[in-house]
């Protein structure tokens, strides 16, 4: 390790820490003012390896702090980081309120709260901040140029928290289940399966990139795509009769009471 205080400490070397130290450092960030705090020996050799940045297998301090934890430990931890002096920590712990971080950290470290998805392991997440009430401007743009690395940022009151969590935190699980089923039907169907596969990943990729892309709704979009009688208006037909829109709502609803429950 180095000797000098790194400029960001990440706190958890999963998925979505190791998907955020690769967004900064191909982002321009130097690898040598990131440090990764990881138990599993393995992973902070893979990070050292990948990406060139420091590692410890203990908390240590920094400018700043990103808890990449499980949630039921974000708390002690974040303790752990304000005790040794970090100016400001930036959890994406699902569930865990600001204020509650906030409480743990005491009056000296500004906690911001975020809820990224798993599109940041490909540079195109989409992330919700929020901040405890000693949180000013400078604290939510310090979030920002981090996480912006990793794809969009917006930002939102805590109590749409739970509402961003599972329209967007969750939001890939829903549509990775549309594809998988999708995959089923084309084999049914008869399509061989590396045809299927080509066809429904690419469906997801396009049909991705032209609805972030585009200035129209998704509505429109669709409309554009169906022909009156024809077979998208068949299929949409069906989806209608098994109330869709009904499905969605109540899985959103489901996700976000489910992620109040575990903010208590």
């Amino acid at each position: 390790m180095t000797s000098q205080i790194p400029r960001l400490v990440i706190i958890g070397g999963g998925n979505m820490g190791t998907a955020i130290v690769g967004g900064l450092v191909n982002g321009g960030w130097a690898a040598a003012s990131i440090t990764v705090v990881e138990l599993d020996s393995a992973k902070r050799a893979q990070l050292e390896s990948d990406f060139g940045v420091q590692t410890s297998d203990v908390v240590v301090a920094g400018e700043g702090a990103l808890i990449a934890v499980k949630p039921g430990d974000a708390v002690a931890v974040c303790a752990q980081v304000a005790a040794l002096g970090t100016a400001r920590v930036l959890s994406i712990a699902a569930g865990i309120s600001a204020a509650t971080l906030q409480t743990s950290a005491g009056t000296t470290t500004h906690v911001v709260r975020a809820m990224p998805n798993t599109p940041a392991l490909v540079r195109e997440g989409v992330t919700a901040i929020c901040g405890s009430d000693l949180c000013g401007e400078e604290d939510f743009a310090w979030a920002e140029s981090v996480l912006t690395a990793v794809g969009v940022v917006v930002r939102v009151p805590e109590t749409q928290m739970d509402a961003v969590t599972a329209v967007a935190g969750s939001g890939p699980g829903y549509l990775f289940l549309i594809a998988e089923s999708m995959l089923a039907a084309a084999r049914a169907e008869g399509l061989p399966d590396d045809v299927a596969e080509v066809l429904v990943r690419q469906l997801f990729r396009g049909a991705g990139i032209l609805l972030a892309g585009s200035p129209e709704s998704p509505a429109t979009l669709r409309e554009r795509v169906t022909s009156p009688n024809g077979t998208t208006a068949a299929g949409l037909a069906v989806m209608e009769e098994a109330s869709i829109r009904e499905i969605m709502h109540n899985v959103v609803r489901a996700a976000a009471s489910r992620s109040a429950e575990m903010g208590k």
